[in-house]
């Protein structure tokens, strides 16, 4: 990939050593795969990083909406929403390092980004989620172990862009165990698991 000049265009390549970067606290074995597999070294994951921090936090910054589009070019898709009473517009863009994903960004009716994370593709078959062992680091997201193992109660994340689940599930022999899960990006990285 090569180092990234600050002055080179910021692509979606760079998009997902962002989103790596998020994980790699919790997964550094898969985030350091999947970091092969973009052919960047971690030099340019953390680059990529400390540049999507300053486009951020700039108080140039573009809005939060133009900043993805700049990015991420065009979405592939523009659903339209119901969040309690309101339409709300989720754009969605393909994310190569994980096919069956894409990265949705939930915008308010004035254009306010609302929420901004993986999810499944529209299509795209959700994992078989049943007990704890379906529930392995980047298997599913937020909203597929929340329809799962209902009723879930949402937990605050540790950090931005990470989110909490607190719900039941059971193990293999279905004896049924309190879980907190936590994703990153909408990503399942880690789970909890507390007695019966």
């Amino acid at each position: 990939m090569g180092r990234m000049p600050s002055a080179s265009p910021f692509t979606p390549l760079h998009f997902q050593l962002v989103l790596l970067r998020r994980m790699a606290d919790h997964n550094p074995d898969l985030v350091e795969d999947a970091r092969r597999e973009l052919g960047a070294s971690i030099a340019e994951m953390r680059e990529a990083n400390k540049r999507w921090q300053a486009m951020v936090r700039s108080p140039r910054s573009r809005a939060a909406a133009s900043r993805y589009r700049s990015v991420l070019g065009v979405p592939e898709s523009v659903l339209t929403r119901k969040v309690g009473d309101l339409e709300c517009e989720a754009w969605l863009w393909p994310v190569p390092l994980w096919p069956t994903l894409r990265f949705e960004v939930l915008l308010a009716p004035n254009g306010a980004v609302w929420n901004e994370w993986l999810v499944r593709a529209p299509g795209a078959q959700a994992p078989p989620l049943r007990t704890l062992s379906d529930l392995a680091p980047w298997s599913c997201t937020v909203d597929e172990a929340a329809r799962a193992f209902a009723p879930a109660r949402p937990l605050e994340g540790s950090a931005p862009t990470r989110w909490g689940l607190a719900f039941h599930a059971p193990d293999d022999d279905g004896v049924r165990h309190a879980v907190a899960a936590e994703f990153t990006w909408g990503l399942l990285q880690r789970t909890a698991v507390d007695g019966p």
